[in-house]
């Protein structure tokens, strides 16, 4: 039996979502993942291991789903600065 890690590839979108199931060798990283899957990579601003960022060099493990993460659509900041004006525009009772 050849060692090496099983590495799930996630990328979605509003109403769909690819996944790819990939084996690679143990030691691999997010660029050898990125390298082996054939998920359409047009658009991705960055990769998280199960919803925490990392580098391309970062190690996988057996196990870990890789996702490919889109641009943000708003900028933080001012989501919650819209958010604030709307909730103190509000009255409360």
């Amino acid at each position: 039996m050849v060692a090496g890690v099983r590495v799930q590839v996630v990328r979605a979108w509003p109403d769909r979502f690819d996944t790819e199931d990939l084996s690679l060798p143990e030691g691999a990283t997010v660029a050898d993942a990125l390298a082996a899957t054939r998920i359409a990579q047009a658009g991705v601003a960055g990769t998280a291991v199960y919803g925490e960022r990392v580098q391309p060099d970062a190690p996988l493990r057996d196990g870990d789903r890789l996702e490919l993460l889109g641009p943000l659509l708003a900028d933080p900041k001012d989501a919650r600065r819209r958010r604030a004006q709307a909730q103190a525009g509000r009255t409360r009772r």
